[in-house]
């Protein structure tokens, strides 16, 4: 069968995938029906929006009331990276006739780090078997929502408190990259940044200039690198 082969290896090398983004996505599920949305809206927010961080966000957006402008600068400095990973892939996206426009759409962090290392075996085509790898791996994050919706419907369990597992998350996160990092200004810069901003702005109206802050500073650091 045409593209079979390409499928399975699509399959077997996005097994780690599925494991991240099936807990993850049921935990955005459970999240957002403890917040108080009908299930229904989490596989779809992973098929439209498929933005993984950013849909953890985008509950606490939809939830305070955002308008339209700071939605879409939140969005725009959360996955401001993918902007990098586009550029990387543009040599390998040339060499897919059909489907590129979803291949965009659906470039995650770890979408991209198993096309970015090119094709696994001799042979392979290369535009099936980047979409089979996309194409899984956002299938991962659907399923993973769905149940984590229809799990948050169904289990008769007090959910206050549950908010707190994404900043969980995003700690053990920095923790783990803090003890691995030589160069640890960037976290520096993100956690200095974010209290004065706090300080600057209060808690509902910091996230958007920390994060104009890091990014000037972050320029500013990797200017003065160059230099030397």
């Amino acid at each position: 069968m045409k593209g079979s082969r390409e499928l399975r290896t699509a399959a077997v090398k996005t097994v780690p995938v599925a494991a991240g983004y099936l807990v993850m996505g049921f935990g955005f599920g459970v999240l957002l029906v403890a917040r108080g949305y009908p299930a229904l809206y989490a596989p779809l927010m992973a098929l439209f929006v498929y933005a993984g961080s950013m849909q953890f966000v985008l509950i606490d957006l939809l939830a305070g009331g955002a308008g339209l402008i700071e939605t879409a600068l939140m969005t725009f400095f959360v996955n401001a990276r993918h902007l990098f990973y586009g550029l990387s892939m543009l040599d390998e996206y040339r060499r897919v006739k059909r489907g590129r426009g979803y291949l965009i759409f659906s470039l995650t962090d770890e979408t991209y780090s198993l096309l970015s290392s090119g094709l696994p075996e001799e042979g392979l085509d290369a535009g099936r078997y980047y979409l089979g790898v996309s194409a899984l791996d956002q299938g991962y994050w659907v399923l993973g929502c769905l149940l984590g919706g229809l799990a948050g419907e169904a289990l008769p369990f007090d959910f206050r408190g549950i908010e707190f597992s994404m900043t969980a998350l995003f700690l053990v996160t920095l923790t783990d990259q803090w003890m691995k990092a030589r160069d640890r200004r960037p976290a520096a810069i993100g956690l200095g940044c974010a209290l004065a901003s706090l300080l600057l702005f209060g808690p509902g109206q910091l996230i958007l200039p920390a994060m104009a802050m890091i990014l000037i500073l972050l320029l500013f650091i990797r200017g003065k690198g160059a230099e030397a």
